[in-house]
């Protein structure tokens, strides 16, 4: 259950990223942090996981994301946009889970 709640939040911030689509500049900043947060993500994680495991990480996700895109890839206004970063990198990368159903 709770996976499907965190699943929903991932959902959401896909729709958000995609929402500012036509802010060129916007989004190609959001895209580009959304890459450091799925790079340090595969650290976290690896590369093979469940759908649980990965609801796990992202309990603690803002924590170190937050530092890397800080340090890697930050904008005006950062951190302000942390959790459209989070969920939408962890919606795209939920498709490598083991369990993952399309």
């Amino acid at each position: 259950m709770a996976t499907e709640l965190v699943q929903q939040e991932w959902e959401e911030g896909e729709r958000r990223l995609e929402a500012e689509r036509d802010d060129r500049r916007r989004y190609e900043t959001l895209l580009r942090q959304i890459e450091v947060v799925t790079e340090e993500l595969r650290k976290q994680v690896g590369q093979v996981f469940t759908l649980d495991e990965l609801a796990r990480a992202y309990r603690n996700a803002d924590r170190w994301a937050r530092e890397v895109v800080e340090e890697r890839e930050p904008s005006p206004g950062w951190p302000r946009d942390l959790s459209l970063v989070l969920a939408a990198a962890f919606y795209a990368y939920q498709r490598g889970a083991t369990d993952y159903l399309a």
